[in-house]
């Protein structure tokens, strides 16, 4: 079984539904399985693993068959907490524990432009940097070309409105989902 690793940050709980339906792709795939965590915010405010996924533990990295990472936009940049565990992982690099090994980012921002495509981006560097095989969302996805919200051939993206109250599309949903499987299927075909 191919355990794939689903590493997200959430504030407003778009990101972590984001999570969700990517673990739900990833599941769709006969021999994967997803391993879902999150990360804590950096001040003493309530953290989101009171109410959701444990925290993540470099171990979780160096066991994954593959990582799909997901955060909201902060200023067309990753969220601080997730930047600040990517930080942490320099054993990790060091080891080359993750060379080799797929990997797809996604995203949720408050406005349609604000950043989407640049945080993925940026969230695709650290990636890079440990050696992962960044894969993205190909055009063949019909969804990708109807989408009038989210969704990037970066990755996956939604727009959640400032409130953080605008549901996930049905053409973000499946691209969420798609992703997950993209991820499954690739992992599953490397460990062959």
């Amino acid at each position: 079984m191919a355990e794939l690793l689903v590493l997200y940050y959430s504030v407003g709980g778009s990101v972590k539904r984001m999570a969700e339906l990517v673990a739900s792709g990833i599941e769709r795939v006969p021999g994967a399985a997803a391993r879902v965590r999150t990360v804590p915010r950096i001040s003493n405010e309530k953290s989101a693993a009171e109410e959701g996924p444990p925290y993540a533990e470099l171990r979780d990295l160096e066991e994954c068959a593959g990582l799909a990472l997901g955060s909201p936009t902060r200023f067309g940049n990753m969220a601080a907490p997730l930047k600040h565990f990517l930080d942490g992982t320099s054993l990790l690099w060091q080891g080359g524990a993750l060379a080799g090994k797929p990997a797809c980012v996604f995203t949720s921002t408050a406005s349609l432009h604000g950043g989407q495509e640049t945080t993925l981006l940026s969230m695709m560097l650290p990636l890079l940097h440990h050696g992962m095989l960044v894969m993205g969302l190909p055009y063949t996805l019909p969804e990708l070309n109807a989408t009038r919200s989210g969704g990037t051939p970066y990755g996956a993206s939604h727009h959640a409105g400032v409130a953080d109250d605008q549901p996930i599309s049905d053409a973000e949903r499946s691209l969420c989902i798609a992703q997950g499987r993209r991820l499954a299927e690739l992992a599953l075909k490397l460990a062959a």
